[in-house]
């Protein structure tokens, strides 16, 4: 099960939890040219190794496991695998 960044990530995209990532899983990374055509951090569920390292790095307490997610932010879920398609 894949972790999910959601809304507290809109409008900061800090990169914090890019940086701890072991599997480069989250995008677009600062260096990547759609970086400022984004609202906020996506995670790739396919890519994703559930290591969690992410979550404790986001300053903005925007990354949910996927079973965690609160339910205002539920959607997040499919917006994120939808980054992906």
């Amino acid at each position: 099960m894949a972790f999910v960044i959601t809304q507290p990530c809109i409008g900061s995209k800090d990169a914090s939890c890019v940086d701890v990532c072991p599997v480069d899983c989250i995008h677009p990374t600062p260096s990547e040219r759609l970086y400022s055509r984004v609202e906020h951090l996506y995670i790739n569920p396919s890519e994703c190794i559930d290591c969690g390292a992410c979550q404790p790095a986001c300053p903005s307490n925007a990354i949910y496991q996927e079973s965690a997610v609160p339910r205002q932010w539920r959607q997040f879920i499919q917006i994120n695998a939808s980054f992906y398609r």
